[in-house]
């Protein structure tokens, strides 16, 4: 019997999501529901016999489903999840967790009181690269790591507002904190400074920053910094991390890993498409209840969520803001 999926929210990631599932033997993508019904009919009728519909709620009304991808704006998190805890659906949601910390820990909360087979879109974690990457750590010790996030703005209205997206720490650069704490370690503390330099003179409306940096205190007593604009053109930027360790360099990015040693230097270009591998390992937890394959679960995705609120909040006072929960 196919597993029926449902999908809330119809942009670019929706799609992304569905192509990939529709391609996956015993798997349908069932249904579609987003800010209006002629958006979610629209890509309902990319799906065979999947159907659209105007809110979570009708579509949960309309028949079985055995999970939902959430692929929404920050801002639309919270009551989407609760609902579907309260129902005891399955989900997998797109990173990040809320344009703030609250949402998230209250989400936290209702899944520890009523678990379900959940994941979070942080695909990094699935790539090849970064598998290597966590093996070629064993055994040494990290003394620091820098991150980037370069790039444009994105062309939604939601984005370019702090209570919609967040902010490019929150909403995008997420990924490489994810990263960071993946293969470093737990971060203590965070230290930043953002900026406006060029968005705000380009767009109507923009409250977030276009420039950043964040120092970070790991609990191993390593450091890092990450650092991220959205001011380049478009087709133009950079997003990666580097770690520097006693025995060289681990330099990743999206396409390759170059490991550099002592007279050595080695390139790994691994062609493989995270998002499959992080669909994958959710299927199959949804029909064999084994979660061992999923990378990323909410708990450990609010610890992601809590550097980059806390970053957030120091950018906004000036000083360093210690992380709630972190190693002691």
């Amino acid at each position: 019997m196919d597993l029926n999926i449902g999908i809330v929210g119809t942009g670019w990631f929706s799609k992304v999501h569905g192509d990939i599932l529709a391609g996956m033997d015993g798997v349908r993508v069932a249904a579609v529901s987003g800010t209006s019904l002629p958006k979610a009919e629209s890509l309902a009728a990319r799906y065979s016999g999947a159907r659209g519909y105007a809110s979570l709620t009708e579509m949960l009304d309309g028949g079985k489903l055995d999970a939902v991808y959430l692929c929404i704006p920050p801002m639309s998190h919270g009551d989407i999840e609760a609902e579907l805890i309260e129902r005891g659906i399955p989900f997998l949601v797109e990173k990040p967790l809320g344009a703030e910390l609250d949402t998230p820990l209250s989400i936290l909360n209702s899944l520890e009181k009523k678990p379900v087979i959940h994941s979070v879109g942080y695909h990094f974690r699935y790539k090849a690269s970064i598998q290597k990457m966590k093996d070629a750590l064993d055994g040494r010790t990290i003394g620091m790591a820098l991150g980037t996030w370069m790039g444009d703005m994105p062309q939604v209205s939601w984005w370019r507002r702090q209570d919609g997206s967040g902010g490019q720490f929150i909403e995008q650069t997420t990924h490489i904190v994810d990263l960071l704490r993946y293969t470093a370690g737990e971060v203590e503390e965070v230290y930043a400074t953002y900026g406006n330099r060029v968005v705000h003179n380009q767009f109507e409306n923009v409250n977030v920053a276009d420039v950043g940096t964040v120092t970070l205190k790991l609990h191993s007593g390593a450091i890092a910094n990450i650092s991220n604009t959205c001011v380049l053109p478009g087709g133009v930027g950079e997003v990666g991390l580097k770690l520097y360790t006693d025995e060289g360099i681990l330099d990743w990015n999206p396409d390759r890993l170059e490991v550099t040693r002592a007279g050595e230097k080695s390139s790994y270009v691994i062609d493989d498409n995270p998002y499959v591998k992080e669909s994958e390992a959710f299927i199959h937890a949804l029909r064999t209840g084994d979660t061992s394959g999923i990378l990323s679960g909410y708990a450990d995705a609010v610890k992601t969520q809590r550097v980059t609120c806390a970053a957030l909040e120091s950018a906004a006072t000036g000083k360093p803001v210690t992380i709630a929960g972190a190693p002691e």
